[in-house]
């Protein structure tokens, strides 16, 4: 699976981050990870010129290019790499498994409408300023938008990873860059499967945007999430459905002989493909965490893995 480039990511600091780390967790746990962090933040240059849909194409299918993978990918497009993800899969079909879009869109704030694109510019002025005048209340305002839901050391964290990931005037160039995106006239044109997931009430991309993704990609199906945070959150129910979908759709195509697992063993593995800790499947099933982790180590050993 690859990881196409989304606001904002730092390769260092999202392993023990409480916004990301849960997300790198899981999909390494899944599959083979490959992710990066785009032109302007994290460990890339900071300083960039050229910004916007085509340069992010390219620096993916350089990502792609350069780990040298020998078979189709799933691309994992969050907020704005889902554009970046459909323009690369109408580029490369044949490279591409799947996509799972997460809380995408295909239009900018500037292809919404007026109120849309003034209420986003609005948001840059706010970025701006809070970041250059390292003042806590603009910065407050900015990030309670990605994640609404989630208490104040998260957010805190988020604005911190903001400060640390991008330039004041690379961040504002970015999402301005943002806004022009449209790659609505790709959509009836892609051709792989794909897996739309949005939540409901997402504070920065309207439900509706999901919903036209879903609607004008060929046989593309949807997962509405209940919540409203940007970010889905590990103790979000949110997280558990948004595990579930992703795996029964990237597993979908595979066959494996359960035949060997009793019952109980099978409702073990059902949980652990949910993103369930051992203690949460100890409460489900109403068994010990002891238990459970004999289960576990019997699945594992049965299923050669």
């Amino acid at each position: 699976m690859v990881k196409a480039a989304n606001w904002l990511t730092h390769l260092s600091y999202d392993l023990d981050s409480p916004i990301w780390s849960h997300w790198i967790e899981l999909l390494e746990s899944q599959f083979t990870l490959v992710r990066y962090d785009e032109r302007g933040c994290g460990l890339s240059d900071k300083r960039v010129e050229n910004l916007g849909i085509d340069y992010w194409v390219d620096d993916l299918e350089a990502v792609i290019d350069a780990a040298e993978i020998d078979e189709p990918i799933y691309l994992l497009g969050i907020s704005q790499g889902a554009a970046t993800s459909i323009a690369y899969s109408l580029r490369h079909p044949g490279r591409v498994a799947g996509m799972v879009l997460v809380g995408g869109y295909a239009r900018g704030s500037n292809h919404r409408g007026s109120v849309a694109a003034k209420n986003y510019k609005t948001v840059i002025d706010v970025f701006r300023l809070g970041w250059e005048n390292d003042n806590p209340a603009f910065q407050d305002v900015f990030t309670s938008r990605f994640l609404p839901g989630a208490p104040s050391e998260q957010r805190s964290w988020f604005t911190e990873l903001c400060q640390k990931t991008v330039l004041p005037e690379t961040g504002a160039d970015l999402l301005m860059a943002r806004a022009d995106v449209n790659v609505e006239s790709l959509l009836p044109k892609v051709s792989v499967p794909t897996l739309v997931i949005h939540s409901r009430n997402d504070q920065v991309i309207p439900f509706e945007e999901g919903q036209r993704l879903a609607q004008n990609i060929p046989g593309a199906t949807m997962s509405a999430l209940e919540g409203k945070n940007h970010i889905i959150q590990r103790d979000e129910s949110a997280w558990r459905a948004f595990s579930k979908s992703l795996l029964e759709f990237t597993f979908s195509g595979q066959t494996t002989d359960f035949d060997d697992l009793t019952k109980r063993e099978q409702d073990v593995l059902r949980l652990i493909c949910q993103a369930m800790s051992g203690k949460e499947i100890a409460r489900s099933l109403q068994m010990s965490e002891k238990t459970v982790r004999n289960h576990t180590s019997k699945i594992y050993a049965k299923l050669e893995l």
